[in-house]
Protein backbone atom coordinates (compact mmCIF):
# COMPACT_ATOMS: atom_id res chain seq x y z
CA UNK A 1 0.00 0.00 0.00
CA UNK A 2 1.61 3.51 -1.19
CA UNK A 3 1.29 6.54 1.18
CA UNK A 4 -1.56 8.72 -0.21
CA UNK A 5 0.27 12.18 0.95
CA UNK A 6 3.58 12.74 0.16
CA UNK A 7 5.57 16.35 1.04
CA UNK A 8 8.16 16.31 -0.75
CA UNK A 9 11.89 16.99 1.00
CA UNK A 10 12.44 20.65 -0.03
CA UNK A 11 8.72 21.88 1.34
CA UNK A 12 9.13 19.71 4.66
CA UNK A 13 12.46 21.75 5.09
CA UNK A 14 10.63 24.95 4.86
CA UNK A 15 7.82 24.30 6.49
CA UNK A 16 9.98 23.27 9.49
CA UNK A 17 11.79 26.27 9.31
CA UNK A 18 9.15 28.39 9.27
CA UNK A 19 8.00 26.81 12.55
CA UNK A 20 11.16 26.86 13.98
CA UNK A 21 11.41 31.05 13.03
CA UNK A 22 7.95 31.28 14.65
CA UNK A 23 9.03 29.40 17.45
CA UNK A 24 12.30 31.26 18.53
CA UNK A 25 10.16 34.72 17.92
CA UNK A 26 7.23 33.67 20.06
CA UNK A 27 9.78 32.73 22.87
CA UNK A 28 12.16 35.79 22.42
CA UNK A 29 9.17 37.71 22.95
CA UNK A 30 7.61 36.11 25.66
CA UNK A 31 11.34 37.11 27.59
CA UNK A 32 12.41 40.92 26.15
CA UNK A 33 8.82 42.32 26.36
CA UNK A 34 8.60 44.19 29.48
CA UNK A 35 5.73 43.09 31.92
CA UNK A 36 4.11 46.92 31.85
CA UNK A 37 4.17 46.85 28.16
CA UNK A 38 0.55 47.41 26.73
CA UNK A 39 -0.71 48.48 30.07
CA UNK A 40 -1.97 51.66 28.45
CA UNK A 41 -2.12 50.71 24.73
CA UNK A 42 0.77 50.20 22.98
CA UNK A 43 2.86 52.03 25.31
CA UNK A 44 5.24 50.66 28.56
CA UNK A 45 3.77 51.56 31.61
CA UNK A 46 6.83 52.48 33.49
CA UNK A 47 7.70 54.76 30.67
CA UNK A 48 5.83 57.45 32.44
CA UNK A 49 7.44 57.41 35.78
CA UNK A 50 10.68 56.73 33.88
CA UNK A 51 10.22 60.19 31.81
CA UNK A 52 8.25 61.80 34.86
CA UNK A 53 11.06 61.38 37.37
CA UNK A 54 13.96 62.98 34.84
CA UNK A 55 15.32 66.60 35.27
CA UNK A 56 13.64 69.41 33.07
CA UNK A 57 16.16 70.78 30.43
CA UNK A 58 14.17 73.35 28.73
CA UNK A 59 12.53 76.30 30.69
CA UNK A 60 10.70 78.12 28.17
CA UNK A 61 10.29 81.53 27.01
CA UNK A 62 8.84 83.37 29.99
CA UNK A 63 11.70 82.11 32.04
CA UNK A 64 14.65 83.78 29.41
CA UNK A 65 11.96 86.72 29.69
CA UNK A 66 12.73 87.53 33.21
CA UNK A 67 15.90 88.31 33.00
CA UNK A 68 15.98 89.32 29.06
CA UNK A 69 13.01 91.02 28.69
CA UNK A 70 15.02 93.74 26.52
CA UNK A 71 16.26 90.81 24.31
CA UNK A 72 12.60 89.56 23.74
CA UNK A 73 11.19 92.97 23.05
CA UNK A 74 13.62 93.09 20.04
CA UNK A 75 12.77 89.49 18.95
CA UNK A 76 8.72 89.63 19.48
CA UNK A 77 9.32 92.63 16.77
CA UNK A 78 11.02 90.92 14.10
CA UNK A 79 10.43 87.37 11.98
CA UNK A 80 11.66 85.14 14.36
CA UNK A 81 8.84 86.28 17.29
CA UNK A 82 7.58 82.82 17.43
CA UNK A 83 10.65 80.90 17.80
CA UNK A 84 11.37 79.77 21.32
CA UNK A 85 14.55 80.92 23.00
CA UNK A 86 15.96 77.40 23.84
CA UNK A 87 15.37 76.47 20.10
CA UNK A 88 18.53 78.48 18.81
CA UNK A 89 20.58 78.36 22.13
CA UNK A 90 20.07 75.04 23.33
CA UNK A 91 18.30 73.31 26.82
CA UNK A 92 18.01 76.51 29.47
CA UNK A 93 16.96 75.19 32.72
CA UNK A 94 20.40 75.18 33.99
CA UNK A 95 20.76 78.62 32.82
CA UNK A 96 17.51 80.04 34.53
CA UNK A 97 18.55 78.37 38.15
CA UNK A 98 21.86 79.12 38.13
CA UNK A 99 22.57 82.64 35.83
CA UNK A 100 26.62 81.65 36.33
CA UNK A 101 25.52 78.83 33.96
CA UNK A 102 26.39 80.03 30.88
CA UNK A 103 24.09 79.02 27.86
CA UNK A 104 25.84 77.93 23.89
CA UNK A 105 26.62 80.47 21.64
CA UNK A 106 25.41 80.71 18.31
CA UNK A 107 27.30 79.35 15.65
CA UNK A 108 26.03 79.05 12.05
CA UNK A 109 24.02 75.24 13.13
CA UNK A 110 21.16 76.68 14.37
CA UNK A 111 20.70 79.61 11.71
CA UNK A 112 21.19 76.52 9.03
CA UNK A 113 18.94 74.36 10.40
CA UNK A 114 15.45 76.74 9.07
CA UNK A 115 17.59 78.41 6.92
CA UNK A 116 19.29 76.38 4.57
CA UNK A 117 17.74 75.66 0.87
CA UNK A 118 15.18 72.44 1.05
CA UNK A 119 12.77 72.27 -2.09
CA UNK A 120 10.11 71.31 0.65
CA UNK A 121 10.07 74.03 2.75
CA UNK A 122 7.43 77.13 2.00
CA UNK A 123 9.00 79.98 -0.13
CA UNK A 124 8.15 82.46 2.19
CA UNK A 125 10.46 81.38 4.59
CA UNK A 126 14.25 82.86 3.36
CA UNK A 127 16.53 80.26 2.36
CA UNK A 128 20.49 80.02 1.32
CA UNK A 129 22.55 77.94 -0.23
CA UNK A 130 25.84 77.63 2.36
CA UNK A 131 28.06 77.45 0.15
CA UNK A 132 27.53 80.23 -1.65
CA UNK A 133 25.82 83.24 0.56
CA UNK A 134 28.91 82.82 3.54
CA UNK A 135 31.97 80.85 4.29
CA UNK A 136 32.46 82.51 7.64
CA UNK A 137 32.05 80.85 11.23
CA UNK A 138 29.26 82.63 12.37
CA UNK A 139 26.14 84.10 10.62
CA UNK A 140 26.20 86.65 13.42
CA UNK A 141 29.02 88.45 11.61
CA UNK A 142 26.26 89.64 9.05
CA UNK A 143 23.01 88.94 10.45
CA UNK A 144 21.43 90.42 14.04
CA UNK A 145 19.47 86.71 15.37
CA UNK A 146 17.10 88.42 17.47
CA UNK A 147 16.30 91.06 14.70
CA UNK A 148 17.14 89.50 11.45
CA UNK A 149 16.43 92.47 9.06
CA UNK A 150 18.65 94.65 11.18
CA UNK A 151 22.52 94.91 10.39
CA UNK A 152 24.50 95.13 13.19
Amino acid sequence: MRPKFKIPPQVLRILLLAIGIVTSYSIARYFLTPTTFRQYGWYRGEALSELQAREPMFAGKKACEECHSDEMAKLLKHEHKSLSCEGCHGPGQAHSDNPDVKIDQLNYGPCVRCHEANPSRPKWLKQIVIKNHYTGSKCTECHVPHAPTEVP
